[in-house]
């Protein structure tokens, strides 16, 4: 019952007393005569936090054990992600030597078109450390090289690049 619908003679006094505690209920407060459940609930919250001591000291101890499985673990994942780590170093030793192959037989092929040594010019035109095998073969008008280099082996031996450039001979 509202303060609304109590009696028209009541007091200012109580008529305000009544709106607070009907407003008091609705925003979820606890009347007078509720105060002792929250008596009740005050010492089951202290029971409940001896409770939860008890079980932050079991915890401590379980993450300690975790602590020491996680390591473990980890230990062994690292040599998963080496092989990982290695394989990408493998695979941009591929690409280099791909390109350095192209590049070897682009200028053997353009030294071979100005009749000059293809031999030489391919392996001028690969850095330093990686060694180029280059083949020519003649045409009517045109010339084709082929360059061979070796991939760098980190993990594992992946063989040889080939790569071919022909270019028209110049007459």
């Amino acid at each position: 019952m509202t303060y609304r619908r109590r009696r028209a003679d009541a007091s200012a006094h109580d008529r305000d007393r009544d709106r607070d505690r009907d407003r008091d209920r609705d925003r979820g407060r606890f009347r007078a005569r509720d105060r002792t459940r929250t008596r009740d609930r005050a010492h089951d919250r202290s029971r409940s936090r001896s409770r939860d001591r008890a079980r932050s000291r079991s915890r401590t101890r379980d993450r300690a054990r975790d602590r020491g499985q996680v390591a473990i673990e980890y230990l062994g994942f690292i040599p998963v992600l080496l092989i990982v780590g290695l394989a990408g170093f493998q695979i941009g030793a591929v690409a280099y030597a791909a390109e350095q192959a192209g590049t070897a037989a682009r200028a053997g092929a353009r030294a071979a078109s100005l009749r000059q040594s293809y031999a030489q010019a391919c392996a001028d035109a690969v850095s330093g450390g990686i060694t180029v095998s280059c083949s020519s073969a003649e045409g009517a008008d045109a010339v084709t090289v082929t360059a061979t280099v070796h991939i760098p082996r980190i993990v594992w031996d992946l063989g040889n690049a080939t790569k071919s450039a022909t270019m028209p001979l110049d007459h």
